[in-house]
């Protein structure tokens, strides 16, 4: 069963954890929160809001859905320029999560969703993936004859930032943001 939350308003709690984390429509990575400052000298506005949060259940055809479920949240939040970038960057996180995020977690917690969360402030969209794993993403170099590898580079290059977080008691979410 495929799960869909879409929220405009969401109580603020003090800590976020692997069994609860929905986003709250003004989250943000706190090593990209200077993104959100405006230029000097420009008039302060709210910038609009929005999340839309999409359980992944764990199979391959998730990655395709998870880009669907993108690629529409893009759609209504009329930010369709952002929709090839955002679906390669959901592509590569979500596959990770899937692949070594479900694997690499205890059996007894093996059972918990991936969480696709996109999450909107003005025109900066931050694509967040949690899962239930303990390893730690991380560039590699791969080898010339190695199959894979280069997700989080094709992260990097698309993004105008990306990271990851643990998550209490256990778990991560990695994240990169987006801007048109």
């Amino acid at each position: 069963m495929i799960r869909v939350q879409s929220a405009q308003t969401v109580p603020v709690r003090p800590s976020w954890t692997a069994l609860d984390w929905w986003p709250p429509v003004g989250w943000w990575p706190d090593p990209a929160r200077d993104l959100l400052t405006p230029p000097t000298g420009s008039p302060v506005a709210a910038p609009a809001a929005a999340s839309a949060t999409f359980v992944l259940p764990p199979q391959a055809e998730s990655v395709h859905c998870a880009r669907s479920f993108a690629a529409g949240t893009l759609a209504g939040w009329r930010l369709d320029e952002l929709s090839e970038n955002m679906g390669l960057v959901v592509s590569e996180l979500a596959t990770n999560a899937l692949r070594h995020g479900l694997r690499l977690a205890p059996s007894s917690r093996g059972r918990e969703p991936v969480r696709l969360s996109l999450i909107r402030r003005g025109d900066l969209v931050v694509c967040a993936l949690n899962d239930p794993g303990a390893g730690t993403p991380a560039l590699r170099e791969p080898s010339p004859l190695e199959i894979g590898g280069l997700g989080l580079h094709i992260v990097e290059s698309l993004s105008l930032r990306w990271g990851w977080a643990p998550l209490a008691p256990y778990g991560k979410i990695v994240w990169a943001v987006l801007r048109p």
